[in-house]
């Protein structure tokens, strides 16, 4: 995936309480912060009532690190929950980190300078080069 293609773009949403604006999204970090405690987005309907919490909790990490657990909880009944393209949105906010480590058929390699782009072989044992 490129910079910009198929990007999608951040959740705005806006506390009515305190008027503060939360722009949700997920960095490399924030999924390896989920994936860490337990996350598998296979598993989202399986255990919906841990798991889109949960999603909806690590969303608030990239940007708003410091809004604790029980304000996310509450600001997600607040709205009366997630509609089912809200979540399926969730969903690809937090595949687009990884996505972008992939890099599709189409498109070339960055060059690196000591090697002009070419990846050498390599064993598990050795590791890439």
């Amino acid at each position: 995936m490129g910079k910009t293609e198929n990007k999608v773009n951040p959740i705005r949403i806006t506390d009515a309480d305190s008027g503060e604006v939360y722009v949700l999204e997920f960095s490399r970090e924030s999924v390896r912060f989920a994936e860490s405690r337990g996350l598998k987005i296979s598993e989202l309907t399986d255990f919906p009532q841990t798991n889109i919490l949960f999603l909806w909790f690590c969303a608030f990490r990239k940007n708003h690190r410091e809004v604790a657990r029980n304000q996310t909880d509450k600001l997600l009944e607040s709205l009366g929950g997630l509609k089912v393209t809200e979540i399926e949105r969730l969903i690809q906010l937090y595949n687009q980190p990884t996505e972008s480590l992939i890099i599709s058929e189409g498109n070339d390699r960055k060059k690196r300078p000591t090697d002009g782009g070419n990846v050498n072989s390599c064993n598990y044992t050795d590791g890439f080069l």
